[in-house]
C-alpha cells in the first residue's frame, strides 16, 4: 500500500536558476547543494540510463513534508521535449500551490518578475492562476474559498 508522496522530481537545465526561482515561491532546500553529485553504477540502474552524472538540489515549503528534487544532468545530456510548455501536452504538466490570498501572492510575485498566463479564474469554490517557471515549468495558485 503506497502511503504519501516522497518527492517530485523536475530535470532542470541550470540548478542555481531553478533554485532562485523556486525560493521566490517560498520554498526552502532540505538537502543537497549545488555540487551533490549523483554517479555512479546505482544510480544508472535506478534510471535506466549509462554513466549517469547528475547534481540535485532537495526543496520544500515550510511545514511541509513534501519535497521537490531539482536535478540537472550532466550524463547523458538532457533533451527538452518539443512543446513541453502546454497545458495539453500528454505526461504530468503543472504543480499546483496553494495559499490562502491569490491576489496578494500574484502581487508579490509580478514585483519579482513573474508573468501568469491571466488574472485569476473562479470556479467553484476555488480561485485559480497558472505560470511559467525556468524550463517550462507550469505551476499553478489555488485559492480555495
Amino acid at each position: 500500500m503506497i502511503i504519501d508522496i516522497d518527492h517530485i522530481n523536475i530535470v532542470v537545465s541550470d540548478l542555481n536558476e531553478s533554485e532562485a526561482f523556486f525560493s521566490k515561491l517560498g520554498f526552502h532546500k532540505t538537502e543537497g547543494v549545488v555540487g551533490s553529485i549523483l554517479e555512479g553504477d546505482w544510480i544508472s540502474e535506478i534510471v535506466g540510463l549509462q554513466n549517469v552524472s547528475a547534481e540535485y538540489i532537495s526543496m520544500c515549503l515550510p511545514g511541509s513534508n513534501i519535497n521537490i528534487e531539482l536535478i540537472k544532468y550532466y550524463s547523458p545530456a538532457s533533451d527538452a521535449a518539443p512543446l513541453n510548455n502546454k497545458a495539453n501536452t500528454l505526461g504530468i504538466r503543472h504543480i499546483a500551490l496553494k495559499t490562502k490570498d491569490i491576489d496578494a501572492e500574484i502581487s508579490r510575485l509580478q514585483k519579482l518578475g513573474i508573468s501568469f498566463y491571466s488574472k485569476a479564474v473562479q470556479k467553484g469554490s476555488k480561485r485559480l492562476v497558472y505560470f511559467e517557471g525556468p524550463d517550462n515549468i507550469i505551476i499553478e495558485l489555488a485559492e480555495y474559498l
